[in-house]
């Protein structure tokens, strides 16, 4: 089975090695990679569905939520990701001919020549890891930011000091002088 590298498959091989970069901060949005890879918010939904079905991203919900890796990146390889969201593309016998008494010697050597390349790709894809593009990516300098600190309900109370500029009762505004 031969497989095309498609513009899915590239876009998913992008969006994991942006998500690796920023997932030791916590959950990444699928927002916040859509804004950064400058692709669609709903194309970039299905690819991260597919991969979730794969076990590749674990999906984090409710306040703070987002994707995370499933497993570590080492252990995903780019043929892993491409898989996920790719079908594959039969083209063994696509352009050969036939005679009237079988298979033309020219489709035995074009199915053999399309085993032999499928093989070879499928090999250089699978001993590439995740972690070696992100690292990749981390020597040519890519910038990661900080996700923004996210406001909401602290388990610590915030106390704020109270500044008295008037009387603080009824009773004690009545003792006051008038203005």
């Amino acid at each position: 089975m031969y497989r095309n590298l498609t513009s899915t498959g590239c876009l998913a091989v992008t969006a994991m090695i942006d998500l690796a970069l920023r997932t030791q901060a916590g959950p990444v949005t699928i927002a916040s990679i859509s804004r950064r890879q400058q692709v669609s918010t709903s194309y970039l939904e299905q690819v991260f569905s597919k991969l979730r079905r794969h076990h590749l991203v674990l999906a984090v919900r409710g306040p703070g939520g987002g994707y995370t890796l499933g497993r570590e990146a080492a252990e995903i390889s780019v043929a892993d990701i491409i898989v996920s969201v790719d079908k594959p593309v039969v083209t063994a016998g696509r352009h050969t001919r036939r005679s009237r008494f079988g298979a033309s010697p020219d489709r035995c050597l074009t199915d053999q020549m399309l085993a032999g390349l499928n093989s070879k790709l499928v090999e250089c894809l699978q001993s590439i890891s995740l972690q070696e593009l992100v690292n990749d990516q981390i020597d040519l300098g890519v910038p990661v930011e900080a996700p923004p600190t996210r406001r909401g309900i602290s388990s610590v109370p915030v106390v704020k000091p109270i500044r008295v500029t008037g009387p603080n009762s009824v009773f004690a505004l009545a003792g006051s002088p008038a203005k």
